[in-house]
């Protein structure tokens, strides 16, 4: 049961680190409505279609990263009680990567007026 808790726990920060080395150099070719980062910011234009891709991929891979070394951690922490602190893991480890759509969209809002043109 340990190592099926284990694997299912690496799941969020495997596909973080997956998408997040994906995205840093390569955005999704078109914008579209079913895969990538879309926020009405990102999907202006192109320009910020990839920004937002870059950025959000180096912040979901380093993210992604740290998830990991922490989670397998915590698990090894508490294996005793590892069905229970997998639950609390995944929960944060979620609730990390909704939190990461506010630094991207703060990096749009920064760099781009609300038309998608970049700032002086």
């Amino acid at each position: 049961m340990f190592v099926f808790l284990l694997s299912m726990l690496l799941l969020i920060p495997l596909t973080m680190i997956g998408f997040g080395a994906l995205w840093k150099n390569h955005a999704p070719k078109d914008i579209n409505v079913l895969y990538g980062y879309r926020t009405s910011r990102s999907m202006k234009n192109k320009e910020t279609w990839e920004f937002a891709h870059k950025y959000c991929g180096r912040l979901w891979l380093v993210s992604g990263i740290i998830l990991m070394i922490s989670s397998l951690i915590a698990m090894f922490v508490f294996k005793h009680q590892a069905e229970s602190a997998s639950i609390w893991i995944i929960w944060g480890q979620i609730l990390i990567l909704i939190i990461s759509i506010f630094p991207t969209e703060l990096a749009l809002k920064r760099n781009f007026d609300e038309q998608g043109n970049l700032r002086k």
